[in-house]
């Protein structure tokens, strides 16, 4: 896979490639598979505004991080209230999504690795943002990004946070990432398991 060879010539030091489920995951699999190093899933839930679920004004990951985008916020005129009700129905379908994902196994830690967040595309970022927390947080050396799209222009606080970002495409007229793959059929939860158990046992 294109994206598995890009981050592979860039030889990352003791890399885990840590997807963010669902769509990343079978993006995430042929990375690590590039790299022969372990897979794990790392919940995160973007907090998506109330009558435009597919905007984000945040996300929350594993171990109780939460992002906040003020600028969406302040244009939808979300109030705090308006905020943590989302906030906390997102953190319920986040258990649930862990409680399913660790079944598989217990996580892996990122602490002292080159920790390689993986998703299918960028739109907000605010995912991906929130990952990049949790594993600088559990000690990861190095955080770096990886996707095949993402917007032309600035990343924003994604450039100065992350290590190192891989961007295969950076088309200029972007519109959603689900605009540049054949097929964008959802992910399941059962693919990110079965991903999760093949590459245990790779």
């Amino acid at each position: 896979m294109l994206l598995g060879a890009a981050v592979a010539d860039l030889d990352p030091p003791d890399p885990v490639v840590y997807a963010l489920p669902r769509g990343g995951m079978p993006v995430a699999f042929e990375v690590a598979r590039a790299l022969s190093c372990p897979l794990d899933a790392l919940v995160v839930r973007k907090i998506g505004v109330p009558f435009q679920p597919e905007l984000a004004m945040g996300a929350i990951a594993e171990g109780d991080v939460v992002i906040r985008n003020d600028d969406v916020i302040d244009i939808a005129r979300i109030t705090e209230e308006e905020f943590e009700a989302v906030v906390a129905a997102e953190r319920r379908a986040l258990q649930t999504r862990v409680s399913i994902y660790r079944s598989e196994g217990a996580p892996t830690s990122p602490e002292g690795h080159t920790a390689i967040v993986v998703d299918d595309g960028l739109a907000t970022g605010s995912t991906a943002l929130a990952a990049i927390e949790v594993l600088r947080e559990k000690g990861a050396g190095e955080v770096w990004l990886a996707v095949p799209v993402a917007p032309r222009g600035d990343l924003g606080d994604l450039e100065r946070k992350a290590d190192l970002i891989v961007v295969l495409s950076r088309p200029r007229h972007f519109a959603a990432v689900g605009a540049w793959y054949r097929d964008f059929t959802q992910t399941s939860d059962q693919e990110v398991r079965d991903l999760l158990a093949q590459a245990r046992l790779a």
